[in-house]
């Protein structure tokens, strides 16, 4: 699932922009949300009709979880809980890069060089944006290449060679530069024009870029890295369409996209806004999965899509986005008071302040890991359950669960699972799956006549 997180959600946009632009654009597209707790539903064993046999989903759950090999479950589990040190890494990373900028005074010659150049604040700010982004790029590179090449080769989950990898991390860093010097353009704008209120009217700017990136990216920036073409199986193909005519889905063919090329994990994604909306499934979701496990994946993401699920988290933005920058403001002047005259920084509206803004905000972001993880965790829950009354295939929905447990770890404790995961666990869905078909298990007798009454 893609999120405008994910932006928001579990899909290729995340795997492609990286360190790069979740520190140049991270206070731009802030996408968190408060979290909308799911409560757990206790579960109760079933029966089958004219059968003493009952069916326990508890123990069908543990016995699916017992047929993951002990080594691939420990494999899975040091992926997984590496990624936990990899957020911390990330957030000092970008705080460092932040402070260095500040402290050395490299962000105040470089705005300095931008005003020798140009009389207009416009494009004072364009020009400080391309170094800014270059610099960001170059200083954290040592990081991303080891979070997304060496570390997924190591774990098998990378096919690409570096060449091809540093190919795409280029055309990423041309992307991201596109979008750093519009959003900073336009922030920069709002904060010369309402320099005491800018922290209401970021709120704003930030929801619009968000809103404008979820129906951008999908349709128009993820063919830059893959190739998209009509999936032609009609075994594969006739039943998603069915899924989607059955949900009102305004779509007329499935596509098939080469993440091979890139990555051996499963992926799909329903995406699209105003008459641009798509469904897509990666090739290796072909190859590795069934079909009652492909229409389970694809009946989720629809779920996406039919609960509005981007617009959802667009007014979670808002909300948060708010907070975030209501505190940016009080941060960023309380730091301009003490450090501001070493820093060379004159306001709000000077850009040799935009990595304090960054340090602001990625804390921010650090520190709200897990309301976001919340947030995006429940709206997976919810896409699940759609997922599942639609497809109707709870076996399909715990199965797929396994094998995307070989690089999310199945089993977590519950405070883990709250702070760390922007999914649900693995446990939790097939535990989800395996009450849902206790629900569901036939049972004649609800078919039978109403006794009479008089």
């Amino acid at each position: 699932m893609v999120t405008p997180y994910e932006l928001f959600f579990d899909g290729v946009i995340r795997y492609r922009f990286r360190m790069i632009l979740r520190c140049v654009l991270l206070f731009v597209l802030l996408c968190l949300a408060f979290p909308k707790l799911v409560s757990a539903q206790e579960p109760s064993p079933a029966t089958t009709a004219g059968s003493t046999i009952a069916f326990d989903p508890v123990q069908a759950t543990q016995a699916l979880l017992d047929t993951v090999p002990v080594d691939q479950r420990a494999k899975s589990n040091a992926y997984f809980e590496g990624g936990y040190w990899l957020l911390l890494w990330n957030f000092l990373v970008a705080a460092a890069i932040s402070i260095f900028l500040l402290a050395c005074g490299l962000s105040a010659r470089l705005r300095d060089f931008a005003e020798r150049r140009t009389n207009s604040k416009t494009l004072e700010v364009v020009i400080y944006s391309v170094g800014f982004i270059l610099i960001v790029a170059v200083l954290s590179f040592p990081l991303v290449f080891y979070q997304e090449f060496i570390r997924e080769h190591q774990y098998g989950f990378a096919t690409q060679d570096f060449g091809a990898w540093f190919a795409e991390q280029l055309v990423g860093l041309a992307i991201g530069l596109i979008a750093g010097i519009v959003g900073l353009s336009v922030l920069y704008a709002v904060f010369r024009r309402v320099p005491r209120s800018w922290w209401m009217w970021g709120t704003l700017v930030a929801v619009f870029l968000s809103f404008i990136g979820n129906f951008i990216a999908p349709v128009y920036v993820e063919p830059l890295f893959n190739t998209y073409k009509p999936l032609e199986d009609p075994k594969i193909r006739d039943p998603i369409l069915a899924m989607a005519q059955a949900n009102e889905i305004p779509v007329k063919q499935v596509f098939e996209v080469d993440a091979s090329r890139q990555t051996t994990r499963v992926s799909a994604n329903v995406s699209g806004l105003l008459g641009t909306t798509r469904i897509a499934l990666n090739d290796n979701l072909l190859k590795q999965c069934t079909l009652s496990e492909i229409r389970a994946v694809m009946a989720h993401e629809m779920g996406h899509f039919v609960l509005n699920h981007g617009a959802k988290l667009t007014i979670y933005l808002g909300v948060v986005a708010l907070i975030g920058f209501a505190i940016a403001q009080f941060v960023f002047d309380w730091a301009l008071r003490r450090w501001g005259t070493g820093w060379q920084v004159h306001g709000i509206a000077d850009p040799a302040g935009l990595p304090l803004l960054m340090l602001i905000f990625v804390t921010f972001t650090f520190l709200m890991t897990p309301v976001l993880n919340s947030i995006v965790r429940t709206t997976e829950r919810e896409a699940d359950q759609f997922g599942i009354n639609t497809s109707r295939e709870p076996d399909g929905e715990a199965t797929v669960a396994l094998k995307l447990g070989a690089y999310r770890k199945l089993d977590p404790t519950p405070l883990e699972e709250f702070i760390f995961f922007d999914h649900p666990s693995g446990r939790a869905r097939i535990q989800m799956a395996m009450d849902w078909k206790a629900a569901h298990l036939p049972c004649p007798n609800l078919d039978a006549p109403e006794p009479a009454t008089n």
